[in-house]
């Protein structure tokens, strides 16, 4: 069980851009955990196709740290896990209060078009 929550945090978390939610032991963890609660690709409750991100991580921090870390090349795992840290350091109370604000703007207007695409509806 553990290896299986293993890798549905690796799985959510960790592949860029990637579908969360489709590989078997991901699903079959989330359908021991919230049987017939979860949403995801084949999911009990179906994602729609290409639907938007919904999380800060995917919505912001991810593009906001490839911006600021990738401007110079990287020479080892060790300066990587540097930059990383003293970026997220970097990150203003500003920037999390408009963070907080395009969630809550999202999960508007998420619910206002029924789950489908409404990226055309963000200022």
């Amino acid at each position: 069980m553990l290896e299986i929550k293993i890798i549905f945090f690796i799985s959510r978390f960790q592949q860029d851009g990637a579908p969360p939610h489709f590989q078997r032991a991901v699903r079959a963890c989330l359908e021991v955990n919230f049987p017939g609660m979860w949403i995801g690709r084949r999911g009990t409750i179906e994602w729609p196709a290409r639907s938007p991100d919904m999380t800060p991580l995917d919505f912001f921090l991810w593009g906001h740290l490839k911006s600021v870390i990738y401007n110079t090349a990287i020479d080892n795992l060790e300066e990587l896990e540097r930059r990383i840290r003293e970026e997220c350091n970097k990150i203003t109370a500003e920037q999390l209060e408009n963070v907080r604000r395009s969630f809550v703007d999202r999960v508007y207007h998420c619910q206002e078009v029924g789950g489908y695409q409404f990226e055309h509806l963000l200022n």
